[in-house]
């Protein structure tokens, strides 16, 4: 076996198992999902209040992070390594911003007097703490992720050849992406 095959043979096995952990969390969000569905029926149930500013504008920035991200990719298969080192910082940044608005929802929420736990709390808003905070465990999986392969490529590691680890992280990603897009727009519209 060639060292080009053996690579290609790893990189199948890298993304097989990369989809096999965000069919996964998938599975995880569509539990969340059922949970909030069926709990629509209870009488503490609030659907009059506003989405948090902070979660729409967190939305716009992880939206795109995932622009960024593909611009980073597409710099080192083209072996402008610079840009693509500017594009992974930037990625990362806004993936923190993202993090730090969403918090900033929290702030919000609370602020409306819409907490998650105690006697003031309802079914709805505890479900959309869940949300937040179940997509930012897996956000922060993806921020480990982006700062592997930064510091990869500040070591040279990844060329026009080579861009497995941007690729696996850039799906994963990508996929982030998608799930929050997915729990803001059904919080939003189904509440």
């Amino acid at each position: 076996m060639t060292f080009e095959e053996e690579q290609e043979r790893k990189g199948k096995t890298y993304k097989l198992l990369l989809w096999f952990g965000m069919i996964s969390i998938c599975m995880i969000f569509a539990g969340l999902t059922s949970g909030f569905i069926v709990s629509k029926k209870r009488p503490d149930w609030v659907a009059d209040f506003n989405t948090p500013k902070s979660l729409i504008i967190s939305t716009i920035i992880i939206l795109l992070s995932s622009v960024t991200f593909y611009l980073a990719k597409n710099a080192v298969k083209k072996g402008i390594n610079s840009r693509g080192m500017f594009f992974l910082i930037t990625t990362l940044v806004l993936g923190i911003l993202f993090i730090i608005f969403q918090f900033n929802g929290f702030s919000e929420l609370f602020s409306m007097q819409l907490v998650p736990t105690g006697p003031s709390s309802t079914v709805s808003v505890s479900f959309l703490y869940a949300f937040v905070i179940v997509h930012v465990a897996h956000l922060f999986g993806g921020i480990i992720s982006l700062s592997v392969v930064i510091y990869n490529h500040y070591k040279q590691k990844y060329n026009s050849a080579q861009t497995l680890g941007i690729e696996l992280s850039e799906v994963y990603w990508h996929f982030m992406d998608f799930i929050w897009v997915y729990l803001f727009l059904f919080f939003y519209f189904f509440k």
